[in-house]
């Protein structure tokens, strides 16, 4: 989904919003809000996850959590991917924490 879907799913929908994303990469800079579960930790995390609520996941580009909302929703999940990341995210002019972060 598009970051304009995608703000729109976390603030109508009540969405986990989810970064999986190394450490280095999360601290760089982020969606308000979000919670960090590394790529290769989800399977283990999973259970942290509402299968009531949907679930936006996010990396960089969007290839690694495209990799996680397909996972999820063959899981039955309602699991969504951020289109190109928060590279996207960015350049569509949303804001992302810290104050100065980065996409890394």
């Amino acid at each position: 989904m598009s970051p304009q879907q995608a703000q729109e799913l976390i603030r109508e929908q009540d969405a986990q919003l989810v970064d999986v994303r190394e450490p280095y990469e999360h601290e760089a800079g982020r969606i308000a809000g979000s919670l960090h579960i590394e790529l290769q930790r989800l399977p283990e995390q999973a259970t942290a996850l509402d299968r009531e609520r949907p679930i936006l996941f996010y990396c960089r580009s969007g290839s690694r959590s495209a990799l996680a909302a397909d996972a999820f929703t063959a899981s039955g999940y309602d699991a969504r991917n951020l289109d190109g990341g928060l590279e996207a995210w960015v350049g569509a002019g949303l804001p992302i924490e810290p104050s100065g972060g980065r996409v890394a």
